[in-house]
């Protein structure tokens, strides 16, 4: 696998929307301020597969719920339609804080699993080799479906022909496509 996603370094050499990311977050200082919760960004623009709506998610192992929410608060409450919440997602607690700079949509995900075991980190690496292995028209193929309102998940699962819960389906393929 040649890239784990773990820095951002990578979005400075990547397209238009990736560079403009990487110069956000570095100028709203994100990451930075998430350090101590060992933050990775995931989701479709990190794969280049995003829509002019995608948001950058950001995920965080946070082990006290309470207190990460009051660090999201600290640190984010100043940006534009800031919200934080606590939730249940999948039997798990997780923390979610959404905001907005001028340039993107923030979704700030904290679970008290390791970042890199989180499925939204998963899903990403599964999804970047199988966009590798598929070529250019399933990438194109997968944001059509994105286009049409399909959440990432879904629009592989569909056309991969993957049945039952796409969540899931997608980390069964793990062991196909990461070589641990």
């Amino acid at each position: 696998m040649s890239e784990d996603f773990i820095t951002i370094e990578y979005l400075k050499h990547g397209n238009k929307k990736q560079k403009i990311a990487y110069l956000d977050l570095k100028k709203h200082t994100v990451l930075d301020k998430l350090l101590a919760f060992n933050p990775i960004l995931t989701g479709t623009i990190p794969i280049d597969i995003d829509i002019p709506n995608s948001d950058l998610d950001i995920i965080c192992e946070c082990k006290n719920h309470d207190a990460f929410c009051l660090f999201l608060k600290q640190q984010f409450s100043g940006y534009q339609d800031f919200k934080v919440y606590q939730t249940i997602q999948n039997t798990i607690p997780s923390t979610i804080a959404t905001f907005k700079t001028d340039q993107f949509l923030y979704e700030i995900f904290g679970q008290a699993i390791p970042s890199k075991k989180q499925n939204a980190y998963r899903h990403m690496l599964i999804e970047n080799e199988i966009l590798k292995q598929n070529g250019l028209q399933f990438k194109k193929d997968i944001v059509s479906l994105k286009l049409k309102g399909f959440k990432t998940e879904p629009a592989f699962a569909k056309l991969l022909g993957l049945k039952g819960n796409p969540y899931l389906a997608l980390l069964a393929l793990e062991d196909k496509y990461l070589k641990n």
